[in-house]
């Protein structure tokens, strides 16, 4: 069960303005270099990370770019953040 909220138009006591903290925009993208490659995927795997994309509200290539980066990752014994 959901209670609502009922504001009044009480005092709110002691405020103080808090200066801006958050970082620009242009330092919460992380760039990483790409390389473009071309290879061929089966149409099971293209349709299941599109599928899934989909579920997720993302980029499907990006799905499968984090794949590849997590076993890179995993098998050159360095961990990766994210």
């Amino acid at each position: 069960m959901t209670r609502k909220t009922k504001y009044t138009n009480e005092p709110l006591g002691s405020l103080q303005v808090v200066p801006d903290f958050l970082p620009p925009p242009e330092e919460l993208v992380l760039k990483e270099e790409r390389v473009k490659v071309t290879m061929a995927l089966s149409q099971a795997s293209v349709d299941f990370f599109k599928r899934e994309a989909a579920r997720h509200h993302t980029s499907y290539q990006a799905m499968i770019r984090r794949l590849l980066d997590l076993y890179a990752a995993q098998h050159t014994g360095r961990s990766r953040r994210r």
